[in-house]
């Protein structure tokens, strides 16, 4: 008796992602399946996805992805598989096959709208839009030509959001409302700022502030022409470098006329040198942090390390809906991975940081690199450190633009009428402008 073999996918590239499977490395087999590319055959890659989702026990898109493989044609098979990758948050693979489905379905809305998805999972934006704006005669106007604007926006393209927002009408469902209203508080934010900010594809403090509402307090001095853009990847913090966003917020809170009276620490031990630190240097009271409190500036070192620590995740949904005068400030934000909230005030983004007093890499005994043990000492005694650090800002590699405290200023001072106006829940930190938006 023999038995039929199991069917492996032909293409080289998807088969170092079975091999992948047959090692049990599914992180391995997706990151294959990315590394293939967009042009593989759909069945065989819902072949893989399909054994990779049964092993990672996700059912629903096992079930879909059998159904891909059945019917790679199929209209239905492709939009299902394509919704689930993007549920399970592998969107790189629901892509083509939302392409394939919106092609065969004679640009379904369904489908246009699901691709878009997609397209924003992966920070594709020129490409949703390219993808609206082919259906722009068909577009209705809640969502398709809502979703055209916002993707317009984040791909840099000021001159087409508005033409297309003065386009909009207002929506018949109240539940649009609120994005209605976000929208308009973007364009005007994108107003205020381009009177001191080019907006160009480099600038990253004025888009921080279209998009996310954002006060961005300083910029990386090194790589800006390798497309960081005043972003930094791995930094070792250090007290300078906290007193200088320190001041930057100090600088924004004058020009915006709010007056806190209170600094309010949260509970994570990184917050509270930093809190203790900004408490000294506006001249203001620390308290510990209560969600009703108004006329108060919240100081977080990181709101990933805030919702690490335990109560950590209900301070941050506490901090969705803030009191009128409650400022949110955080002096490291992720831009490749945003927190969960959107800070009013950030100082610098990263994508991988070590505070000044944590464990951090450094010459080793026998001439390697080594990690020391992080800085026990009490926290009033770190933060006196960073209030009597030298805020000078570090020269860098030459490549950025002078980020000077003047340049600020005349930003804070321009943007300060727009600055915390609105509503203060966000879902999700839209995040600075990728760097590969403009590419």
């Amino acid at each position: 008796m023999f038995s039929r073999r199991d069917p492996r996918p032909k293409s080289p590239g998807l088969r170092r992602a079975w091999e992948s499977l047959d090692c049990g490395d599914v992180p391995g087999a997706l990151r294959q399946l990315r590394a293939a590319g967009e042009e593989q055959p759909l069945g065989e890659v819902a072949l893989v996805v399909g054994r990779a989702a049964g092993s990672a026990g996700f059912d629903d898109l096992a079930k879909a992805a059998a159904a891909l493989v059945a019917e790679p044609e199929r209209p239905r098979a492709l939009y299902d598989f394509g919704y689930w990758c993007i549920e399970h948050d592998v969107a790189y693979l629901a892509v083509p096959a939302l392409r394939e489905a919106l092609r065969r379905s004679d640009g379904s809305p369904v489908a246009l709208r699901e691709l878009v998805s997609a397209y924003e999972h992966e920070g594709r934006h020129r490409e949703a839009v390219a993808e609206l704006a082919r259906h722009e005669g068909t577009l209705a106007h809640w969502p398709d030509r809502y979703l055209l604007v916002f993707n317009a926006v984040l791909a840099g393209d000021l001159e087409l959001a508005r033409r297309q927002h003065a386009l909009l009408a207002d929506p018949e469902d109240t539940q649009w409302q609120p994005a209605r209203e976000r929208q308009n508080r973007v364009l005007e934010r994108a107003a205020v700022a381009e009177r001191v900010s080019s907006l160009g594809p480099a600038d990253l403090r004025g888009w921080q502030y279209v998009i996310a509402g954002t006060v961005l307090g300083t910029l990386s001095p090194y790589g800006f022409d390798a497309g960081m853009h005043g972003r930094y990847a791995w930094l070792q913090d250090t007290p300078d470098g906290c007193l200088r966003g320190l001041l930057r917020l100090r600088t924004l809170l004058t020009a915006a006329g709010v007056r806190p009276r209170s600094v309010s620490l949260l509970p994570d031990r990184d917050s509270r040198i930093l809190g203790l630190a900004a408490a000294e240097m506006l001249g203001l009271p620390a308290e510990p942090f209560a969600p009703g409190r108004p006329d108060t500036v919240v100081v977080a070192y990181d709101l990933d390390g805030l919702a690490a620590h335990d109560g950590g995740p209900e301070i941050v949904g506490q901090l969705f809906e803030r009191m009128p005068g409650q400022v949110l400030h955080a002096h490291a934000s992720c831009w490749t991975d945003p927190p969960a909230i959107t800070a009013d005030s950030v100082a610098l983004l990263h994508q991988s940081v070590v505070p000044p007093w944590g464990e951090r890499l450094g010459p080793g005994a026998d001439g390697g690199v080594e990690r020391g043990p992080a800085d026990d000492r009490p926290e009033a005694e770190i933060a006196a450190e960073v209030t009597a650090a030298d805020p000078e800002a570090d020269p860098g590699d030459g490549t950025g633009p002078a980020d000077d405290d003047a340049v600020f200023a005349a930003f804070a001072g321009a943007v300060g009428s727009t600055w915390l106006r609105g509503d203060r829940a966000r879902v999700r930190s839209a995040g600075p402008v990728p760097s590969s938006r403009f590419a």
